[in-house]
């Protein structure tokens, strides 16, 4: 049974940095590609990067390229989410989440198979 457990949300204030982990189990972890998605208050879900299986490739929304760094620890099973110079658009629900599928790098979230429960950013201006 696949689990995706994130954590390190929390409350920041604009300029300031965060980082997400998402522990991944129940399955063999280098299987699939990972990515972070987030969701705000009315809005819909929308990725945010994209890493591919191993991670030898990345790739960011324009909103938070330069700023997020998206990267993964194999031996540790577990994905990371560097968030720097936050703003308080940045504020959402973060999921990370795995799919078997090569468009990964999409972003979009019906080619993602399994999710985590979601951990909660704040940025206050």
């Amino acid at each position: 049974q696949v689990q995706l457990v994130e954590s390190g949300g929390g409350s920041v204030q604009a300029g300031g940095s965060l980082r997400l982990s998402c522990a991944a189990s129940g399955y063999t972890y280098s299987s699939y590609a990972m990515g972070w998605f987030r969701q705000s208050p009315g809005k819909e879900r929308e990725g945010v990067a994209g890493s591919n299986v191993g991670g030898s490739m990345t790739y960011y929304a324009d909103s938070v390229k330069g700023r997020f760094t998206i990267s993964q620890d194999n031996a540790k099973s577990t994905l990371y989410l560097q968030m720097n110079s936050l703003k308080p658009e940045d504020t959402a629900i973060y999921y990370c989440a795995l799919t078997t599928s090569w468009r990964w790098w999409y972003l979009r979230e019906y080619d993602y198979n399994y999710w985590g429960q979601g951990t909660q950013v704040t940025v206050s201006s």
